[in-house]
């Protein structure tokens, strides 16, 4: 599958279902995977933070990537999540892991060790160069404990040319606008917060990687495209029908609230979280 020059539209963080006894629950995956599809989804991200890609050991993680690659049939571009705070471990995985069905890769900022600007610089610019495919920059400083700010992701989408795009969930608009005004022409500002994505794509983003997407793609992308046709009310109409229920799915730690939402949407059977 040849790799993509951009992501632009409703991207989902794919959730991982588990059964009772913490396996992989591979008819729920099918079942959400196909949920997408039918939902108008423009891109699957896999074994993003969502997709509780940290619960997972190395042979569940290829089980996984495998089983969607072969339920999504190629009928929508992949994004693969491989992020730690180990970079030579994740440039081990980019040199050493089967890619093929993937399109770009999805990298958190390194965890826990609280990098400076420089430390962040230097650990994307290395993973970039391991690269084979296109790269996604994801800061989401609430779960990180560490804040990229735009003149370091602006540095990084200038000097590298296969960064193509940063997943923005800092929750900081002033952040995201000065990215979106200073970037490149071909670099894409995703939202990474569901409820940020309507003014984030009226101040220039051009989509998102959604959680609340799991239950509701098909909401998630008319929002999304109706947005980017300038078609406000509609948009508006949309993000605030679902609004209340996105919250409510980060009450108590993501992916547990949207995972109970399937169920309850008889999507699938309960799929437990590995909090």
């Amino acid at each position: 599958m040849a790799p993509i020059k951009s992501l632009k539209g409703s991207g989902v963080a794919l959730i991982t279902p588990f059964k009772k006894d913490g396996s992989i629950d591979f008819d729920g995956l099918t079942a959400i995977v196909n949920h997408m599809i039918k939902g108008k989804m423009d891109y699957i991200v896999i074994l993003g933070t969502t997709g509780e890609a940290a619960t997972l050991n190395a042979e569940e993680r290829n089980e996984v990537i495998k089983h969607i690659i072969d339920t999504n049939k190629k009928k929508l571009p992949l994004v693969l999540g491989i992020g730690s705070n180990n970079t030579a471990d994740v440039v081990h995985h980019l040199q050493t892991d089967n890619l093929k069905g993937i399109n770009a890769v999805l990298s958190v900022t390194p965890y826990y060790n609280k990098p400076n600007q420089q430390g962040l610089y230097t650990h994307y610019k290395t993973i970039a160069a391991a690269s084979p495919l296109p790269l996604i920059l994801y800061n989401v400083p609430g779960r990180t404990g560490v804040n990229m700010t735009a003149e370091t992701q602006l540095h990084l989408a200038h000097e590298c040319e296969n960064i193509i795009a940063t997943k923005e969930a800092s929750g900081k608009m002033e952040q995201v606008m000065e990215i979106i005004k200073s970037k490149p022409k071909n670099f894409t500002v995703i939202s990474g917060d569901d409820n940020l994505t309507l003014p984030m794509i009226a101040c220039g983003a051009e989509g998102v990687i959604s959680v609340s997407a799991n239950a509701f793609p098909r909401q998630m992308s008319d929002l999304v495209r109706s947005a980017m046709l300038h078609q406000w009310e509609k948009a508006k109409k949309i993000h605030y029908s679902i609004f209340n229920i996105t919250n409510m799915f980060f009450e108590e730690g993501s992916p547990a609230g949207v995972k109970e939402c399937l169920a309850h949407l008889s999507i699938t059977k309960i799929m437990y979280a590995c909090l």
